[in-house]
């Protein structure tokens, strides 16, 4: 019967593909190849980041239904192609009300920079500054701006670093469920959520150190940027909050103005006859940077959970993975690349499977062997298994507000039995075989054998991971126990530990790539980059190919593809179905 409304279903799911999704394909196709308008004379362009961001461009070309589609490493590639356009003549960056995950904001603060330092003006318009988790690196990205607007009526509400975390160790107890995990150690606080009601010291600890790492970093480009001492703008901002003519009077901003004025303005900069370009249309217009000549450098891209397989299209925008197959195979086609002088590895993930993430640390490997340096460039996060994959590059550079590290295990059950039988419902477990066969049940805690072996085998994953950053990092492993169990680090604290070797992001990391391969420096490169995105029939076989994936895709089609809730509640399934089946992670939550 089940395998009967599965076929019904895919079925369905075929006329929909039909009458829905090869229509848009077919208009993305046509509209795609058509010619591309020119670039105004005088252009402003305009980066709008109240969207949000993720870390790299999708492969999957259907990802646009479920954001805005706009990407660090595209703000930095663009913004790197515009320094030079003769065309472009000012920058105008709408900012959001609420945070920018802080690596973000590091490293578009320095695309930023470095499109001024080329001579051309950056205006920053806020409608405001809420008072919400990382809100100071919103201002740290509008500080770097020549001019910083704020609209009359908006208030600057700036006054720290603040995050919070819901602990559900009480409502487990009152509803039956016991959440029997082991984690390796004290500092590996991913399970603390399930199993406590309020930070324990250790947790507390490190998150103190991540996010005072955090927010002396951003205190520093600040006042870099708007030319003052980090003393006298802490005093500041703390005292806050402000309106705009009170945040205008203590020079935190430059005018207030109205974004229809701050648009004038720029415009106005720009010369005559100026117009606003959108930058995903000039993103578009321009292509990713190739580059030119006969040597190349390869960048490979991950971002998400690592799991292992080949994933493909989660449907329709429903979150990135770094799958094992994938970027091990990304990895291996450079290494196969004649033309590949050497690998930029960018990476941006808070962690999966162990097992997924020693398939691409033999990647890694494989690549040096093969005379090919490579140099990770680590995003938003790159901690736990994302370190894991990291750990034997030849170079890794990391942004001051990266989170890192959490060298570190978990793992775990939930045992729900009781919670349910309280509503009538009754599981019952039947096992043949060993005794460790229905170790992970839902009905039983672990019995004392099964505990044992099940601590035996993360005992020995820690112990692997330590081994394998011990060896990339050359520190002995009495040091990496010291600064590892499971703690969380930022880039800047990395540096200073020896786990990173230098602070910035991709385009740092190309410099030394470069230098690495031994590519002089007057001679040009091409950028290959790996994976290939899909094309639209690919991304269509890979959301349509099986049944539960015609299902999920379907889901989306059928109206959730553009609900941010919906969205996060496919990730939280993604994320938590690996969690609750027992396995051991590597793995780490992400910023507020």
């Amino acid at each position: 019967m089940k395998q009967f409304f599965l076929t019904v279903l895919g079925v369905f799911t075929g006329l929909v593909l039909f009458l829905v999704v090869v229509p848009i394909v077919l208009i993305s196709a046509a509209a795609a190849s058509s010619s591309k308008p020119a670039t105004p004379a005088n252009a402003v362009l305009e980066l709008d980041l109240r969207e949000g961001l993720t870390d790299q461009a999708p492969t999957d070309p259907f990802a646009i239904f479920g954001g805005s589609g706009l990407s660090t490493m595209k703000i930095v590639d663009t913004l790197a192609q515009a320094e030079k356009d003769d065309h472009i003549k000012v920058l105008l960056v709408r900012l959001p009300e609420g945070g920018v995950t802080p690596a973000a904001a590091d490293e578009v603060r320095q695309a930023i920079r470095r499109f001024r330092t080329a001579g051309k003006p950056v205006i920053a318009h806020s409608q405001g500054f809420s008072p919400v988790g990382t809100v100071i690196s919103s201002y740290m990205v509008g500080a770097a701006a020549s001019e910083l607007w704020m609209q009359n009526t908006a208030s600057f509400q700036v006054s720290g670093l603040a995050s919070e975390e819901m602990f559900l160790g009480r409502a487990f107890d009152k509803y039956g469920v016991r959440a029997d995990f082991e984690q390796r150690y004290e500092y590996k606080n991913a399970v603390n959520q399930f199993t406590q009601s309020n930070f324990t010291e250790p947790h507390r600890e490190a998150m103190t150190a991540w996010m005072t790492s955090i927010y002396d970093a951003a205190l520093a480009s600040i006042a870099n940027d708007r030319k003052t001492a980090v003393p006298a703008l802490q005093t500041t901002i703390e005292a806050g909050p402000y309106t705009a003519q009170q945040a205008l009077s203590l020079k935190l901003i430059d005018k207030i103005g109205q974004a229809e004025e701050a648009e004038a303005e720029a415009k106005r900069r720009a010369g005559n006859n100026a117009d606003i370009l959108e930058f995903d249309d000039y993103a578009s217009s321009q292509g990713e940077r190739t580059g030119s000549g006969s040597d190349a450098i390869a960048i490979v891209g991950g971002e998400g959970a690592i799991v292992t397989g080949r994933g493909g299209s989660t449907g329709f925008g429903g979150g990135s993975s770094i799958h094992s197959d994938v970027t091990a195979k990304a990895i291996y086609d450079a290494i196969e690349d004649k033309d590949v002088k050497a690998i930029v590895f960018r990476v941006s993930s808070p962690g999966g499977s162990p097992e997924a993430s020693e398939q691409i640390l033999a990647a890694v490997r494989a690549a040096r062997k093969a005379g090919k340096p490579v140099v990770v460039s680590m995003g938003e996060y790159a901690a736990s298994g994302g370190y894991w994959i990291s750990s034997e590059a030849d170079w890794i550079v990391a942004q001051p507000s990266t989170i890192t590290g959490s060298i570190g295990v978990f793992g775990g059950k939930f045992v729900i039995a009781d919670a349910l039988a309280r509503f009538g419902v009754d599981v019952r477990g039947i096992s043949v075989g060993g005794q460790y066969a229905d170790a992970f049940s839902s009905t039983e805690s672990f019995t004392p054998a099964q505990r044992a072996a099940f601590s035996a085998s993360m005992d020995k994953t820690y112990e692997e991971f330590v081994t394998r950053v011990s060896t990339g990092r050359r520190l002995p492993v009495a040091r990496v126990r010291e600064i590892a169990r499971g703690r969380v680090w930022t880039g800047a604290q990395a540096k200073t530990l020896g786990l990173v070797d230098q602070l910035g992001g991709v385009t740092e990391a190309i410099s030394k790539a470069r230098e690495l391969a031994r590519i002089p420096v007057d001679r040009s490169v091409r950028y290959k980059r790996f994976p290939e995105a899909e094309s639209p029939w690919e991304a269509l076989s890979s959301a349509f190919g099986v049944s539960s994936e015609a299902a999920h895709a379907l889901v989306a089609i059928g109206g959730v593809m553009a609900d941010p809730q919906a969205q996060a509640m496919l990730q939280r399934v993604d994320a938590e179905r690996m969690r609750s089946s027992g396995a051991v992670v590597l793995a780490d939550q992400p910023l507020p």
